[in-house]
């Protein structure tokens, strides 16, 4: 019986065509092609978070997901794992790509084996996914393979590129046939807290009316006199 996988693409490029979206594409496409040279085949489902944008307002104030959303967060649960890729501004990933990953379930990714790629027009961006997407990958308790992808402008027409896919994605096979994932999801999902949002609502217990807040706000104190 032929083992299958499913492996969500997570595109946070907003251009048409998008080097970002390339980049998750090339990692994709190896993956499915070194899992089949290992007698398995891959089921790949790209999400692409632009399509998404008239309903992230709502996600990030209110946790409320519309239909977009909630298609996205079953394919990320179901997945085996994911290629995320986004496009880097000003010396940090795009504001879509981190806000996307910031509304989920906190657990909703937890042992998933993951691809983390980005793409920028110059390599002075280049420690953006090991210095900011590991961290909030870490964060959501994914396994990062070793190898993460970067593609500037001049890397396009670079070999090393090419092999640095291979790596990624050959590391990504050996973590999904590992069964870790599943694993956790079949047998101990019952013991994760599962919030959605950075701090699962709980901002909403702060009371804003406190003479501290106020402070803190640059308001001024008022005693108990009412001075």
């Amino acid at each position: 019986m032929t083992t299958e996988y499913s492996v969500v693409v997570v595109n946070a490029g907003i251009s048409d065509p998008s080097s970002t979206k390339l980049l998750a594409d090339r990692a994709s496409a190896r993956v499915a092609s070194l899992a089949q040279s290992r007698g398995a085949s891959v089921a790949i489902t790209t999400v692409d978070l632009r399509d998404l944008l008239p309903e992230l307002a709502a996600a990030i104030s209110s946790q409320h997901f519309g239909p977009g959303f909630t298609r996205a967060i079953d394919a990320l649960a179901s997945a085996d794992a994911i290629v995320a890729a986004a496009p880097v501004y000003k010396a940090g990933a795009s504001g879509l790509f981190t806000s996307f990953f910031q509304v989920l379930d906190n657990d909703l990714l937890i042992g998933k084996p993951v691809i983390l790629a980005a793409t920028a027009g110059t390599a002075r961006h280049a420690l953006v996914v090991d210095e900011e997407l590991r961290s909030l990958f870490a964060y959501l308790r994914t396994l990062v393979v070793p190898t993460s992808l970067f593609a500037s402008t001049e890397d396009w027409r670079d070999n090393t590129l090419t092999k640095r896919i291979d790596r990624a994605a050959f590391e990504l096979v050996l973590l999904m046939e590992s069964g870790f994932a599943r694993a956790v999801k079949d047998e101990s999902w019952g013991r994760y807290s599962h919030e959605y949002g950075s701090a699962g609502g709980t901002e909403l217990d702060i009371d804003l009316s406190s003479d501290l807040m106020r402070l803190a706000t640059g308001g001024s104190h008022k005693s108990a006199a009412g001075e």
